[in-house]
């Protein structure tokens, strides 16, 4: 568990491993994070139809059925409430795993975007991966969403000039990876 404060006065802001109890919050988070950040750029009848229920029982079969490689972080506010999570393991190159690292996802409650949360968790992600002993970090981020590239590249992050489609709903939503060279 890491104590941080984090920018625009959010104090007292507590990173931890997610529990099997987190599950339904980081479900909310997450859809809420997918209806908010890729409205847009993915289809409006996706984002529509997202299901924070059927997110958090995916979230708690998973979560109860998942290696120990995956890491599951939960951002806390001062009063208790999870406000952001983030998730960590093995790069994935098809259906190899490298010696890389790969942040899965990192989300924030809208509600608390630009207070330091995802930067409170990209940072303990890179701290612990750092200390497990791998060199890069590697990630995969929607091609036309600036403000996340933004994040990312403030964080010591570049695109490295990998592409991939992602289809969604049909529409193909071209992705780009971004690295970093984590410290020893």
């Amino acid at each position: 568990m890491t104590e941080l404060t984090g920018k625009a006065g959010v104090s007292g802001l507590r990173v931890r491993e997610m529990t099997l109890a987190d599950c339904a919050r980081v479900a909310e988070i997450r859809i809420r994070g997918w209806q908010s950040a890729y409205r847009g750029l993915i289809p409006q009848t996706y984002l529509d139809g997202l299901s924070v229920r059927e997110d958090a029982e995916r979230r708690r079969t998973y979560f109860t059925q998942a290696g120990g490689d995956v890491v599951d972080l939960v951002a806390e506010g001062t009063g208790g409430e999870i406000v952001g999570w983030a998730c960590h393991g093995p790069y994935r190159e098809g259906e190899d795993r490298t010696e890389d690292v790969e942040l899965y996802a990192i989300y924030v409650h809208p509600g608390h975007v630009g207070c330091g949360v995802g930067q409170a968790l990209l940072s303990e992600s890179v701290a612990r991966c750092s200390a497990a002993g791998h060199d890069r970090m590697l990630l995969w981020v929607l091609k036309e969403n600036g403000r996340a590239r933004r994040f990312y590249e403030r964080a010591g992050f570049h695109a490295d000039g990998a592409e991939e489609p992602f289809e969604v709903a049909g529409v193909t939503v071209p992705e780009v990876r971004y690295a970093r060279t984590l410290p020893r």
